[in-house]
């Protein structure tokens, strides 16, 4: 009996509770049902802010974007040519020569006795201007790479006629004076009338895999543009000082990450080092974030890495400044020296060595290039040169020449869209007075 009345008190207690707990609820409203509600809604609320922050970044990134291309379009004159790509009308497997129609047109308006292609190749670009040029008569094609060597000859000794004399020389560019000197020795009295360098790198060299030049191929690490060379890729990773090697990966490759990238290399060494390009891209890859993957992890970091690498072994930026010089010297009266570089440290080195030959101060000014001349610019040698050649837009006249392309000239988007090499080309011309 005892037990049923203490169960009745039981029942009676919760009952009371339970109803007292219904009017707290109900009592709840203004303060605590807000702090329920945030608490059972926080998640969702975070998910809303996340989506909101990630918005924002795709709109910042948008802006960047549209900027930095808004900048790039003022610091350049877009090609306007129709896009040419050789003999046959149809895009070749084998190695396509950039701004084919753009080069041609540069020399058209000249009367081209001589030419000289200082990076020969396939002789892409010298079949055109030969075939456009009746009264060349003196034709010298340089080259570091025997087998662009064979394959000039093979194109040049097609397109001979009795009145024209070619050599093809395998010789670096900065050697452009010997190599007239030992060819056509008259032109050092006399002048070359069209200089050319195109500081691509040919697809017959990216696609071998012995050469060491691609990131995507298993090879030596090598990357000598001239076979003959002493030192390789191998011989920097392995052997520089660390300093050294920062150096290159920070000022050649241009990679932010290069510290990094330093001590992961100099650490492989204690285990043999790096001997192929394999080795080096999946040290390169071991380090990249997994969540950036392809093009926008690895890879781009690995092309930088290789950019460095290969313009320490071959010297490239002292040789081409001191190529520009030379072959300025052996230009005629008139006579034109154009250059088609592949990366903004080629055009930076480009771009101030003709202000440099023409005897202008550099000054940067919000990004830009001022000029400040020996003499007063001659308007009438500027109006004349734009009525003559329309692609001509803005140019930088100073005593000793002409930079035809204060702006450089980049390929038309239909090449770009064809031509993927194309995409980061860009086109400097200066003639001599």
């Amino acid at each position: 009996m005892a037990g049923v009345i203490r169960a009745k008190q039981l029942f009676v207690c919760s009952s009371i509770l339970a109803s007292n707990y219904n009017k707290v609820l109900v009592r709840l409203p203004r303060r605590s049902i807000n702090v329920i509600a945030g608490n059972l809604n926080s998640s969702e609320t975070k998910k809303k802010e996340k989506e909101k922050r990630r918005r924002r970044k795709e709109i910042e990134v948008a802006r960047e974007t549209a900027e930095a291309v808004l900048n790039k379009e003022k610091r350049r004159t877009r090609s306007s040519r129709e896009y040419e790509i050789g003999d046959g009308g149809e895009v070749p497997s084998s190695h396509v020569p950039v701004m084919l129609g753009e080069v041609v047109d540069v020399f058209s308006s000249v009367r081209l006795r001589s030419f000289v292609d200082c990076t020969v190749g396939a002789a892409g670009h010298s079949s055109s201007i030969i075939q456009s040029h009746s009264e060349l008569k003196n034709f010298v094609g340089m080259d570091v790479d025997p087998v662009a060597r064979k394959l000039a000859h093979f194109h040049i000794d097609s397109l001979m006629h009795p009145t024209l004399k070619a050599s093809i020389v395998l010789k670096n560019f900065k050697y452009i004076k010997s190599a007239i000197a030992d060819t056509h020795p008259e032109l050092l009295d006399v002048g070359v009338d069209g200089i050319l360098m195109d500081l691509g790198m040919s697809s017959m060299q990216v696609n071998n895999p012995e050469r060491g030049f691609s990131v995507l191929q298993e090879g030596p690490l090598d990357m000598r543009m001239d076979p003959q060379g002493s030192l390789t890729a191998e011989d920097i990773v392995n052997s520089w000082p660390e300093s050294e090697l920062g150096r290159v990966l920070r000022d050649y490759g241009e990679e932010s990450n290069w510290h990094l990238l330093q001590n992961r290399i100099v650490k492989a060494r204690l285990n043999g080092g790096l001997h192929s390009t394999g080795e080096l891209v999946d040290l390169i890859r071991g380090m990249s974030p997994a969540s950036r993957g392809g093009r926008q992890g690895w890879i781009k970091t690995a092309t930088r890495v290789f950019q460095g690498l290969r313009i320490a072994v071959n010297d490239e930026l002292k040789t081409l400044q001191n190529s520009l010089y030379s072959s300025f010297d052996v230009l005629s009266p008139g006579g034109r020296l154009a250059v088609i570089s592949f990366h903004s440290l080629e055009d930076r080195v480009v771009k101030q060595t003709f202000l440099d030959i023409l005897g202008f101060q550099r000054e940067e000014v919000n990004g830009e290039v001022s000029v400040k001349p020996e003499r007063q610019i001659e308007e009438s040698i500027e109006k004349e040169l734009k009525e003559k050649e329309g692609w001509i837009k803005q140019t930088v006249i100073g005593s000793k020449g002409v930079i035809l392309t204060k702006r450089p000239i980049t390929p038309s988007e239909e090449e770009e869209r064809l031509n993927r090499r194309a995409r980061s080309a860009k086109l400097r011309v200066i003639q001599k007075l």
